[in-house]
């Protein structure tokens, strides 16, 4: 790894929340189910209800377990952004980008003044986005990536017909 290289690592507060939310909503729903309305603890467990949030709160700590174990992370080069975790890297070189275009996203009504860092490869379909919220050092990021999309051309503005098509 060379000095030139910034790494980002990907947030897991929102997995750590949903799970810490769905356990304490267990330990609720069987401590007052249990202790107030049955009489007995052990009629808690024929619930459907309980073996529903127990689903979720096995779920949660599953995705929280599997994304803590992939440890994904974002890489800036001088001459490459880098999506890595810890099994496969994909290198995305600054001259195979066709545009590049940091903003908001449309449809999207969460705070925050940059959103997405959207992006196009040469020769590809598909639009690479990075949700800066999602990593750590938000601020950073978005100076770095400012610097790469001044070396980058911006988004050509789209026409239907010889018009202007506004996004919305």
């Amino acid at each position: 790894m060379t000095t030139d290289e910034t790494t980002y690592k990907y947030k897991l507060d929102f997995y750590y929340q949903s799970a810490l939310i769905y356990l304490v909503t267990l330990i609720a729903y069987g401590g007052i189910k249990g202790n107030f309305l049955v009489q007995k603890f052990e009629y808690v467990f024929n619930d459907p209800l309980l073996y529903m949030i127990i689903f979720f709160v096995l779920m949660a700590f599953v995705t929280l377990g599997l994304n803590a174990l992939r440890d994904r992370r974002l890489v800036l080069t001088p001459d490459a952004i880098i999506f890595r975790h810890r099994w496969a890297e994909r290198r995305i070189e600054i001259t195979e980008i066709e545009w590049m275009r940091i903003g908001r996203e449309t449809g999207v009504r969460t705070g925050g003044r940059f959103q997405a860092i959207i992006f196009k490869v040469q020769n590809k379909r598909r639009l690479y986005r990075i949700r800066v919220g999602r990593y750590e050092r938000e601020r950073d990021l978005v100076h770095a990536m400012r610097a790469i999309a001044t070396r980058v051309p911006g988004r050509k503005e789209r026409t239907w017909r010889g018009r202007r098509i506004m996004d919305r």
